[in-house]
């Protein structure tokens, strides 16, 4: 909604305007922008216009500027002609999502595509950096090319596939075939963040405030009512017919809904940085299962080396950890160690930007939706507990949940949402989690990584590995590792039936 008040500010009351102060004054309804008539630009002594709603809009008063003229929509400034101040007003959107990230921008994209006014909000201003691998599976790619930037990713790197070391051994394991195609990419995520957030920009529908933090949530019982939203210093509330929370590992406005992460179960702790190098359009991206600290322990997850074709390459590491049997790991101390191992194959500068962050996986979060909000993205923890990949599946659930508001706009999302999470990917995620567990074991990796890449399993295992760890197997595929891995989700779903997935205690 936008008003343009010559004067003082007017608002909207029953069907018509209520003024107050008796001053001339421009204002929209819906989509459209009413003037008042030259030879009469002020208000009637009894202090209001009246227009019933069910006239037709193209009425009006039938003087040179009067009458209903096109507005574009989501737009929510209150502005001072007069004096040119804005004054805030209390924006009411369809769609509000909070963050934004791939997921964030991704869902206000499919938003905007079905019509739905928008309102995308971010607590930094972009260009701005996540802590990240910045690789792009085929998975992602495909996503991407459905939003429409898939050709701004790959134009400038793109990989053939997986190279896998450790134990003694190396495997290439190029992208199988799958109906995600088989290229993929890296990109940092300060241009691929802006690249997404830009592109939702461009839609008439979105409307996108930065530096704007989701504070307080209205709530009536668990439905949210409005959002109190810090920009740029200035208190404004957002109401919203529905809202989708994209704020990342954190989630820090999905925890005031009621967010709860359960440690108990496997999660991620990683570091990243960037170097310079002269294989940085190396065509394949690098992962060490074999990750040793300076003390020569084996540690439970994988360094990594993506390729960016920028002349730098994105080098850093990950574990696994669980309240159990948490990780007894500096992240940034390893990737320094893992680092100074690669220096000279790789050529490799000093490292830059180096960041850290832990991250909830396999859908171990309760209270990922109400009745009108949702999570999606790394807020629900949907991200993969084999090798912690989440942006795939941020696209993904960006379409799903918009998807969901479209067809079933007045439904309650609360059972809803985490019923489409659990059909999608929940079987997965718990195998996913289990094997991981594993890794958790010191013992594990050093009995059977040897076995992977020496012994006779070598030629089976690596590609299917690479297919894992490339989130590559759909419901779709009927090959024998598709049929196993499906078969083993359900059976170990069965057997760890009241583990934390996505449960709702609202």
């Amino acid at each position: 909604m936008r008003c343009f008040l010559t004067h003082l500010l007017f608002r909207a009351r029953g069907n018509g305007l209520e003024r107050f102060g008796r001053y001339s004054f421009i204002a929209t309804f819906g989509d459209r922008v009413w003037f008042p008539p030259v030879d009469n630009p002020g208000i009637p002594e009894n202090g209001r216009y009246s227009f019933p709603f069910n006239r037709s809009r193209q009425q009006g008063p039938k003087a040179p500027w009067g009458g209903f003229h096109p507005l574009p929509p989501a737009t929510m400034e209150c502005v001072s002609v007069s004096s040119g101040v804005s004054s805030p007003v209390s924006p009411s959107v369809d769609v509000l999502v909070v963050g934004g990230g791939p997921s964030g921008s991704a869902a206000a994209v499919y938003a905007a595509r079905r019509g739905l006014s928008t309102l995308l909000i971010d607590a930094s201003s972009f260009p701005r950096d996540k802590t990240c691998g910045d690789g792009l599976t085929p998975r992602a790619v495909h996503q991407l090319e459905k939003l429409g930037g898939a050709e701004q990713v790959t134009s400038t790197y793109s990989n053939r596939g997986l190279k896998l070391h450790g134990f003694g051994g190396s495997v290439e394991a190029p992208w199988p075939e799958s109906a995600f195609g088989t290229r993929g990419s890296a990109m940092t995520r300060a241009s691929f963040d802006n690249l997404l957030f830009e592109l939702a920009r461009s839609h008439p529908e979105v409307t996108t405030w930065e530096n704007a933090t989701a504070e307080t949530p209205v709530l009536t019982g668990s439905r949210l009512s409005a959002v109190e939203v810090n920009h740029n210093g200035q208190r404004r509330t957002v109401t919203a017919r529905h809202v989708i929370v994209a704020d990342g590992v954190r989630s820090t406005f999905g925890k005031k809904l009621g967010r709860i992460w359960h440690r108990g179960e496997v999660y991620g702790i990683a570091a990243r940085s960037y170097c310079t190098s002269p294989d940085s359009t190396e065509p394949w991206i690098h992962s060490h299962l074999e990750l040793r600290d300076e003390q020569g322990t084996v540690q439970p997850g994988y360094g990594w080396i993506f390729p960016l074709g920028d002349g730098t390459v994105n080098l850093g590491c990950g574990a696994l950890s669980t309240d159990q049997r948490p990780a007894k790991v500096n992240t940034k101390k390893l990737l320094g160690f893992y680092a100074s191992q690669q220096r000279e194959e790789w050529q490799l500068g000093p490292e830059q930007d180096v960041a850290s962050a832990m991250l909830p996986m396999g859908g171990a979060v309760s209270n990922v939706a109400g009745p009108n909000w949702m999570l999606i993205g790394d807020s629900a923890a949907c991200v993969n507990p084999l090798n912690g990949e989440g942006i795939d599946y941020g696209l993904e659930t960006a379409e799903l949940a918009v998807e969901l508001i479209h067809t079933h706009p007045r439904r309650d999302a609360t059972l809803l949402w985490p019923h489409v999470l659990k059909t999608h990917y929940g079987e997965a995620f718990v195998l996913a989690r289990t094997a991981a567990r594993l890794l958790t074991y010191p013992a594990f990796l050093p009995a059977m990584g040897p076995l992977a890449f020496r012994g006779p399993l070598k030629k089976v295992a690596m590609p299917a590995a690479a297919r894992l760890m490339g989130n590559l197997i759909t419901e779709e595929d009927k090959d024998i590792l598709a049929r196993g891995w499906r078969l083993a989700g359900s059976t170990v779903s069965a057997a760890r039936r009241g583990t934390p997935l996505w449960n709702s205690t609202l």
